[in-house]
């Protein structure tokens, strides 16, 4: 009898995958540092398009490790226990946006996914309605980093049967 391919049970279709993100806390994002070694952070995201946007501010290491290398991944993962362990990860290019609009409208897309209720703040000032020079300000020396996913892999565990793990 051939051994099922527990691999392809756990993996997410691209649906489960893409509100597994929706729905995710922070997520892991790796870069490859000037010695090549794996730089991992912490980092709120959103969903644009088919991409993963956050912002930074300019010159951090994470921010020259992409400008030196575009390749990066991210992971968000959920669950503590084994048969509750669900999880994405996603590789791809990334590109540096050092554009204040669009840094707006980043975190103000981040601020509305991970608020409690919904509405969009950055840093403390509103940046839905009329943008306040104190967002502006904060906006000027940040930059977006746009992930183009090229790779996915992911894992949901409560896919497998009862006593498989």
């Amino acid at each position: 009898m051939e051994k099922p391919d527990t691999r392809k049970a756990i993996r997410m279709t691209q649906t489960e995958a893409w509100e597994s993100l929706e729905k995710g806390g922070n997520c892991s994002l790796a870069t490859i540092d000037r010695e090549g070694y794996p730089h991992l952070v912490a980092m709120a995201y959103a969903l644009e398009s088919d991409d993963i946007v956050m912002t930074s501010f300019a010159k951090t290491q994470k921010e020259i490790n992409l400008r030196r290398n575009p390749r990066a991944a991210i992971m968000v993962e959920s669950g503590k226990a084994y048969n509750t362990l669900k999880g994405v990860m996603v590789r791809g290019r990334a590109e540096i946006i050092p554009d204040t609009n669009k840094v707006l409208q980043v975190l103000s897309l981040v601020a509305s996914r991970t608020s409690d209720d919904g509405r969009s703040r950055t840093g403390g000032c509103a940046v839905n309605g009329s943008v306040t020079q104190q967002a502006r300000s904060l906006a000027a020396k940040r930059v977006v980093i746009r992930i183009h996913p090229e790779k996915w892999a992911s894992w949901d565990h409560s896919k497998l049967p009862a006593g498989k793990y």
